[in-house]
């Protein structure tokens, strides 16, 4: 069967294009003509339900959750849990980022678990392996890590964040410049530059990036090119470092669609709150419009223990401008592994902030469940406001716990209530004779 990027370059609208067409409200062919463009991926679920997600131009802003093992805490059921939990509080994808434990059974067990779109970074596997067998990550044989890439799409992988962006010349650029104010955050990214440094060779998946393409077309599992030097405080943002791996990854993006193989490209993790624009037209104008998926961001680095606040506000203004998919944060962001509520309150959170940005990206379209939530909670029609609010039975429950002594309104005002005092004597001013207002 062809890939979603074959079909759209010979003029056939699949099936799953239809599908993000009739969920997106727009028309088949505009999907067809982005995909074929690059500015639209599509992926899909390989078990259960099958969900198709399409990310890109013109579509929702599309939301992410991560879940996964580490050293400190693994316990498959409870990574299950949260991708089961991820699913149904609303994200649109999971990314299964296990690093301890038996993870070819793990990924078999979350994929197998959700319908959503799932993926992964090859490289935490690959590393753990040269770990346990070599007791050293540089001892990474690179044959090893491209038979484990197709083992993992083969698997049922929907989409793989892979950091082919580090190579001699990005390293050159960190080493001229000589300070990192956050140092290095991304796993893959610096066990790779390690592997680079320790065996002074180029990164194998740069140098043999045709080979990566090759691998994940043969599968339509889309490319999620990996900022392994990215910012990890917003002091570091722009800097030349990571300006480097964007450029380059911008370019391999576009190399990765002329060998058939549907491309993204991940962006920055902690940004100041004036320089995300700028960093979405970077990333935007450099690789032709590719599909933007950003971690976060973080505007500020004090925000430990309420990072899913911190990020909720960089992710409203990166929809704003541009930005695609965006990677929730939980509360437990840079203090310790989520739990099943952290991930909860992530996805709620990260939902509601890219709404937020697409109201104003797509405009006219996002914000008519906002107008009328607003028409029935001036009318107090409870269960129409309810119908259209993105986490109704959160507000449900606020409602009946505090339950106004009056029927109609909150308990907010009581009898001062502005709705109701208004309702009558507004609808009287508003159809009455202006000319009896006084100008005094």
């Amino acid at each position: 069967m062809d890939s979603q990027l074959k079909s759209a370059e010979t003029n056939i609208i699949t099936e799953e294009m239809q599908i993000v067409a009739r969920t997106e409200g727009l028309e088949p062919d505009l999907i067809r003509k982005r995909v074929q463009d690059g500015k639209i991926v599509i992926l899909k679920g390989r078990f259960n339900q099958k969900k198709v997600v399409g990310i890109g131009k013109g579509l929702r802003t599309k939301i992410n959750a991560s879940i996964g093992t580490s050293s400190d805490r693994c316990n498959v059921d409870d990574e299950k849990q949260k991708a089961v939990v991820a699913e149904d509080t609303g994200a649109d994808t999971l990314m299964e980022l296990s690093a301890a434990g038996n993870l070819d059974m793990i990924r078999k067990e979350v994929l197998h678990a959700v319908s959503l779109p799932v993926g992964n970074v090859p490289l935490y596997q690959a590393f753990c392996q040269a770990i346990q067998t070599h007791g050293d990550p540089a001892r990474l044989d690179p044959e090893a890590l491209f038979d484990l890439i197709e083992r993992q799409c083969a698997d049922g992988m929907a989409f793989m964040a892979i950091h082919c962006g580090i190579n001699l010349f990005t390293l050159e650029r960190l080493q001229k410049q000589g300070y990192r104010y956050g140092g290095l955050c991304s796993k893959g990214g610096t066990l790779m530059i390690q592997w680079m440094l320790k065996n002074h060779r180029e990164n194998p998946l740069y140098e043999q990036f045709d080979r990566v393409c090759d691998i994940l077309a043969k599968y339509d599992t889309i490319l999620s090119l990996g900022n392994g030097i990215r910012a990890g405080a917003i002091h570091d943002s722009l800097d030349r470092a990571q300006m480097s791996e964007l450029i380059l990854n911008c370019e391999l993006c576009e190399l990765a669609r002329k060998r058939g193989c549907q491309a993204m490209v991940e962006g920055p993790g902690h940004v100041p709150l004036d320089e995300i624009e700028a960093n979405i037209i970077l990333q935007k104008k450099m690789s032709g419009d590719a599909p933007y998926y950003m971690l976060g961001p973080l505007p500020t680095d004090i925000g430990a223990g309420f990072d899913h606040i911190t990020a909720a506000i960089g992710a409203s203004h990166s929809s704003m401008h541009g930005a695609d998919l965006i990677c929730y944060i939980t509360p437990a962001e840079h203090l310790g592994l989520p739990d099943i509520e952290d991930v909860r309150i992530g996805v709620k959170t990260a939902r509601l902030a890219a709404h937020i940005g697409d109201i104003v990206k797509l405009k006219g379209t996002a914000d008519q469940r906002d107008k009328q939530v607003s028409k029935d909670r001036c009318d107090f029609k409870w269960k129409k406001q309810f119908d259209n609010l993105l986490f109704p039975e959160d507000a449900k429950a606020i409602l009946e716990s505090r339950r106004s002594l009056s029927h109609k309104g909150c308990s907010m005002c009581g009898e001062l209530c502005a709705l109701k005092n208004a309702e009558v004597s507004l609808n009287e001013f508003l159809s009455g004779d202006k000319q009896n207002i006084s100008s005094e």
